[in-house]
This record gives C-alpha cells, structure tokens and sequence, in this order.
C-alpha cells in the first residue's frame, strides 16, 4: 500500500508581468467580439489620449482640433469602460497595484 505525499500549497499571487500579458491576451481570445472591440477601442484611445496629454505637459499650444481630439479619446475611454463593467471584465483594462 502506498502513502499520498502530502501536497504544499505554493503562493500564486502576485503573478509576473509576463503571464499577467499572457492570461489578458488569453481572455481577450475567449471573450464576447464587443469585449475585444472595447478594450481595442480603449487601448487605441488610452494611448492618443496619452499622447496629447504629454505635448500638453511640454508647453506645446494645442491646437482646437487637437483639444477635440483630447475629448473624443476620453469619451471613447469612458464608453469601452462601462461596456468592460457591464461584462465584468474590467481587470482587462485596469492594472492592480
């Protein structure tokens, strides 16, 4: 008769960056298409909103039309946001400290 060898649980938590990718790119892969639609809609928008945020932080003058551009990536943003909510998937966009 053999003996089971006792198993030791190992802490999972926090996971490196690299599977943390990983297990996102995964979900994205499984999810509903208007899931990957808003978290590309937020991601492109996040990164444009992003980058006039730092010409502003340098001084550079905006441009009416870059203003306007500024506000649209911000609505887009908060609409990929609350579809992601109402999905209960908006660890796919927020990153935990």
């Amino acid at each position: 008769m053999t003996t089971a060898t006792p198993i030791t649980p190992r802490p999972t938590a926090p996971l490196p960056p690299a599977a943390v990718s990983a297990m996102r790119s995964l979900e994205r892969h499984l999810a509903a298409p208007s899931v990957v639609r808003a978290v590309t809609v937020y991601e492109t928008a996040a990164a444009r909103a992003a980058e006039l945020a730092a010409r502003a932080v340098t001084g550079t003058d905006l441009e009416a039309l870059d203003v306007r551009s500024w506000e649209f990536a911000e609505e887009l943003m908060a609409g990929s946001r609350a579809t992601l909510a109402a999905a209960g998937m908006l660890h796919l966009i927020e990153v935990a400290v």
